[in-house]
């Protein structure tokens, strides 16, 4: 990928209130409909109004927290929109949300129960409905891999956007400049990458280590499969018309870095409740205004505007592999990495607005 940076327009007004609306009226409209489903669900399973509240609160709670841990995730995915056609930004933001809600909110966790107890899709459906604590208690059985698998992916990622020889915008200039000067090595990403997950494996015990190592393997080679095949259809950009090719490479790459971020957040949600079904409709709100706010940050030109918010963004990926691969060996609350992401993005963006100012003509 290429992170080639120009110099931000100074000022530049914010969106209209009307403008943020309209990006968001189809977020407002699935929250409508996901908390009347957790209110009717709530009832359904209980036949309280408590029990219906409760069931109302988890979903908005759920929501809440996927947006909060995702906020770097939009960032990062108007970044690779922006590059994108019209009709490909418009197929992200409804087939996508299609994989993202149906496809990682749903179908992500009954494979690894699939998976994990050697069971059909139906079965894990029916676990799900009728032993929910077994549900949960075989997901976090799973954590193990996937943090290996969504950590070095998510690192992988980061990395790319720093050790990149033709990135002439800086935000931390002394460190930054350093990764910029180094991008001429090749694999640097990877060994830094594979140094880590060396260090991490082996402070686990025998068996532990073996998977989370195979399970990082698996995550490095995913990211460079989805490099290459983006960079084979992006190269065939101009025997295509209106770069479809591209287009597609751009959302396949989108889709799996989403899956990645999700990782994370579907396992954390079992700590709220034990429903699949709640956790679908709770992230699934979620993930539709996280969309939303990719879009929002395309049109307005948001990234341009503010030059470090890309940067703080990718600081927080970074973090968020880290603290993946750290769970391995401790328990570390949502909470802490939500927080840790926003207050890197926040920053970010503090900086971007003192740089305006001060080079406001």
């Amino acid at each position: 990928m290429s992170h080639t940076r120009t110099p931000a327009p100074v000022g530049g007004a914010g969106p209209s209130q009307g403008g943020v609306l309209r990006h968001f009226r189809w977020a407002f409209a699935v929250t409508a409909i996901g908390l009347a489903l957790g209110a009717a669900l709530g009832w359904q399973s209980t036949g309280t109004l408590g029990g219906m509240a409760t069931v109302f609160m988890i979903c908005t709670v759920l929501a809440v927290l996927e947006i909060s841990l995702s906020f770097d995730n939009a960032i990062v995915n108007a970044n690779k929109l922006k590059q994108m056609t019209p009709e490909w930004q418009h197929r992200f933001l409804t087939w996508g949300i299609l994989i993202a809600v149906f496809g990682m909110r749903i179908v992500f966790p009954l494979l690894i129960v699939v998976i994990a107890a050697r069971i059909g899709p139906w079965e894990a459906v029916v676990l799900a409905a009728s032993d929910p604590d077994r549900y949960a208690r075989i997901m976090q059985e799973a954590h193990l891999p996937i943090a290996a698998f969504g950590g070095t992916f998510l690192m992988m990622v980061g990395l790319s956007f720093f050790f990149d020889k033709e990135k002439d915008v800086h935000w931390v200039r002394w460190f930054e400049r350093k990764m910029a000067q180094y991008a001429t090595i090749r694999g640097v990403e990877v060994a830094i990458v594979l140094l880590l997950v060396l260090a991490f494996s082996s402070q686990l015990q025998e068996a532990q280590s073996e998977v989370f190592f195979r399970s990082a393997i698996w995550g490095l080679l995913t990211f460079l499969c989805v490099e290459v095949v983006g960079g084979l259809l992006d190269h065939s950009r101009e025997a295509v018309t209106a770069g479809a090719k591209g287009g597609l490479g751009a959302f396949l790459y989108l889709e799996v870095l989403d899956a990645s971020f999700s990782f994370d957040g579907v396992i954390g949600a079992f700590a709220l409740s034990q429903n699949l079904f709640v956790i679908a409709i709770g992230l699934g709100i979620g993930a539709m205004f996280v969309r939303s706010m990719t879009i929002m940050l395309v049109e307005n030109g948001t990234l341009t505007q503010y030059r470090y918010l890309e940067h703080g963004a990718f600081y927080a990926i970074i973090a968020l592999s880290v603290v993946m691969f750290a769970q391995s060996l401790v328990h570390i609350p949502e909470v802490i990495t939500g927080l840790a992401g926003a207050v890197l993005i926040g920053i970010s963006l503090w900086s971007s607005i003192a740089w305006n100012r001060k080079n406001t003509t």
